[in-house]
């Protein structure tokens, strides 16, 4: 393959299923919902159908994993970050948000990478709906993060003035995990 990769990683076909907590037993998308708490005016809880009913967009990115591999060419399909917290007037002094999964895993990140245009809401990949594995009905995708930022079964972002670890940056993962700049574990 031909084209640009970040340093370190390597393209592979297939789609690992990688995660710190146990998939969910049961997901009924009719009363899945994400909170958006902290840092705002006005706290706001969407259901799954509210979600989808926004503008969707497709967002086409290579998922990186911390691990030194590469899926390429993903077609993701959902809703931008930005526009869900579009809709809970954000506090000025909200800088970071703490992304929570339904299993306690959580992940933070910077407001201005989870205000990008490339930041989504996923629940589709490459036209089909995400398997459960991969975080059905709700997944962060941060193509230019690596994928541990991307938060599986997505139940709340919280938005806080500092920085705060979440699972694996309290483990020694970095920070920002920013691809190209290689920022796999803090120095």
């Amino acid at each position: 393959m031909d084209r640009n990769i970040p340093p370190g990683q390597q393209f592979i076909k297939q789609f690992p299923v990688r995660t710190a907590e146990s998939e969910p037993t049961s997901i009924d998308p009719k009363t899945w919902t994400v909170k958006i708490t902290g840092l705002v005016e006005r706290p706001v809880t969407f259901g799954f159908d509210e979600i989808q009913a926004m503008d969707t967009v497709q967002v086409k990115g290579d998922f990186h994993c911390v691990e030194t591999w590469s899926v390429p060419d993903n077609l993701w399909k959902g809703v931008k970050v930005k526009d869900l917290l579009d809709k809970v007037a954000i506090e000025e002094k909200a800088g970071y948000a703490m992304v929570k999964s339904w299993g306690g895993y959580d992940s933070d990140v910077d407001l201005e990478v989870l205000m990008s245009d490339e930041t989504i809401l996923a629940w589709e990949r490459n036209g089909k709906p995400l398997e459960p594995e991969h975080g059905y009905p709700l997944r962060l995708i941060i193509p230019s993060r690596y994928a541990y930022k991307s938060v599986k079964w997505v139940i709340e972002i919280e938005l806080m003035e500092n920085d705060r670890p979440g699972y694996w940056e309290k483990r020694g993962y970095h920070r920002r995990a920013d691809v190209w700049a290689e920022e796999r574990f803090e120095k």
